[in-house]
């Protein structure tokens, strides 16, 4: 591995199999054709159906698949991953962290200050305290889904880097076209240069292309996003 190689990654996508519009074989041949994402997350609502489905798909697409999950947790959403294991929805914050940790894996807190954070909207004054209570790995610093832009402003404020903690980015995207407007820069091409590099604290949040194009293709979707939610109510939902 080079050290002067650095790749994207996109560690935030939701499919069909929770309350995202794209099916598994549509993301992965747009991850493959339209973007230059070395690795990918599916992390679809209390479930791993469809990044087991993706990982079946990598030597197809040559796209690398990380199985993650985003899991309600009863303070907010908890991302896992590189899991073999679904987490179950409904525990603690610190209990769901413990059982990423048991496989092995990365938790990751997403869309830390938004109303499904962990933190919440006023939640700075415990992000301190949370950091050595919580032992989660990474904080996701930057998300594209629109209108989350002040609690990614806080997210950055908040990350000094001098936490333990590593800084990643994800489209959050329930649309194709939003993958890869938010991604994590990593050392190395694979996804276990991308776990070292989380790990060594390297890794930074980016920000792709979006915009007002983005919000209107999010806002002609909603309907979709919503049936799709009420379809996989039990995987969708915040809290159990």
């Amino acid at each position: 591995m080079s050290s002067e190689v650095w790749s994207k990654a996109d560690l935030h996508i939701h499919s069909n199999h929770s309350d995202g519009v794209a099916k598994i074989p549509q993301i992965m041949e747009y991850v493959a054709t339209k973007t230059d994402l070395k690795v990918i997350a599916i992390t679809d609502h209390n479930t791993i159906e469809g990044a087991l489905f993706a990982k079946e798909l990598e030597d197809v697409y040559g796209v690398e698949v990380v199985i993650g999950e985003e899991v309600s947790a009863k303070e907010g959403h908890v991302i896992g991953l590189f899991l073999s294991e679904e987490i179950p929805p409904g525990l603690s914050a610190a209990e769901t962290i413990r059982r990423i940790s048991e496989q092995d894996g990365i938790a990751i807190i997403p869309h830390p200050f938004s109303s499904r954070g962990v933190f919440g909207p006023f939640g700075r004054n415990a992000f301190t305290s949370a950091v050595s209570e919580l032992a989660f790995h990474a904080l996701e610093v930057y998300n594209s889904v629109p209108y989350l832009g002040w609690a990614n402003r806080v997210a950055a404020k908040m990350f000094t880097g001098g936490q333990g903690i590593a800084a990643v980015g994800g489209s959050d995207s329930h649309v194709l076209e939003g993958i890869g407007t938010g991604y994590t820069l990593f050392r190395g091409t694979t996804a276990e240069d991308l776990r070292r590099s989380i790990e060594q604290l390297e890794t930074r949040a980016e920000a792709g292309r979006g915009g007002l194009a983005l919000a209107l293709r999010y806002a002609f979707r909603i309907p979709q996003i919503r049936r799709r939610q009420a379809w996989n109510w039990e995987r969708c939902k915040v809290k159990a």
